[in-house]
């Protein structure tokens, strides 16, 4: 057995996992907005569950963010400001008297799918995460590849490909305003959507718009799916992964994989893709599953 812990900014999610995949506990409490006590509270979590199952049981934790191999210290963690530039694991591993397999949430996300999850079948999974942010996790042959710097995978803070940035009128000073996060993010969507028809909608709600054939809304949606395709096929003509699995609240919206699969082919060297698009296994659930992972699993 091993604990996964999966920290976001609203909740800290834990669960014990067999050998197999079978799931022997799952809970989750509220995530202080403390550095100190977030602390606590995995190691309170961790002693409960060794209490509970009478044994020492390895950890794994998951986080936004990456912890920086030169520094050890967390960066890219935007939305959970209380662990950038924290020795996150360091603190980890003494509070708890022992080793703690720290990772970022999405690669976990991707390393549960392609063990036992959508991925399993695959060589190259490429875990895509949209969500308020837009994230990804590289697992080649049930291993993460992180990267010298950590950063591997990290497709979202790319800049958006020409012809998508072109019709768009943003503030060129400000390099982020391209990126691919600011066209496909949920919080990016919707302050786009309403930027453009003066509306104050939230990204669901564009959705639902376009499902029931609102001009505006689907006009939107069939951009989005462009931009989506373009930044795909700039993945694919570099690493060119066997299986694409989509996560976050945005992919949880996208009821048209099958349309994506067919724009990406205008856009990959030669037109032609044999790689699938799918819906993650475990859904949200997947980053915690993966944390469990991390003892078993080695990293690039």
């Amino acid at each position: 057995m091993q604990v996964g812990i999966d920290v976001g900014a609203t909740k800290i999610e834990s669960v014990v996992l067999e050998k197999d995949g079978q799931e022997k506990h799952r809970s989750r409490i509220l995530c202080p907005k403390n550095y100190t006590q977030i602390i606590t509270s995995i190691r309170d979590i961790h002693r409960q569950l060794e209490q509970e199952f009478k044994k020492e049981l390895p950890i794994g934790v998951c986080h936004p963010g990456v912890h920086s191999p030169q520094t050890g210290l967390v960066k890219n963690a935007p939305n959970i400001t209380w662990l950038e530039k924290k020795p996150f694991q360091n603190d980890l591993r003494k509070a708890l008297g022992k080793e703690v397999f720290c990772e970022n949430d999405a690669n976990c996300f991707a390393l549960s799918e392609a063990i036992d999850g959508a991925g399993k079948h695959y060589k190259i999974v490429y875990g895509i995460i949209l969500g308020s942010g837009v994230g990804g996790g590289l697992v080649i042959d049930k291993k993460i590849v992180s990267g010298p710097n950590g950063v591997a995978g990290e497709w979202g803070h790319n800049q958006i490909p020409y012809f998508a940035a072109k019709k768009e009128n943003f503030d060129s000073s400000n390099p982020r305003e391209a990126e691919i996060e600011s066209f496909l993010s949920g919080l990016g969507l919707a302050k786009r959507f309403n930027k453009l028809y003066g509306k104050n909608l939230k990204t669901n709600e564009i959705f639902e718009l376009n499902r029931k054939h609102d001009l505006d809304a689907e006009r939107f949606i069939d951009d989005f799916k462009v931009n989506l395709a373009m930044s795909l096929s700039s993945i694919i003509n570099i690493l060119d992964p066997d299986a694409f699995v989509f996560g976050g609240g945005v992919s949880n919206e996208i009821d048209f994989l099958h349309e994506i699969d067919s724009l990406v082919r205008k856009f990959v060297i030669g037109r032609e893709y044999e790689g699938v698009f799918l819906k993650p296994k475990y859904g949200d659930a997947s980053g915690v599953r993966g944390a469990a992972r991390l003892g078993r699993s080695a990293t690039y």
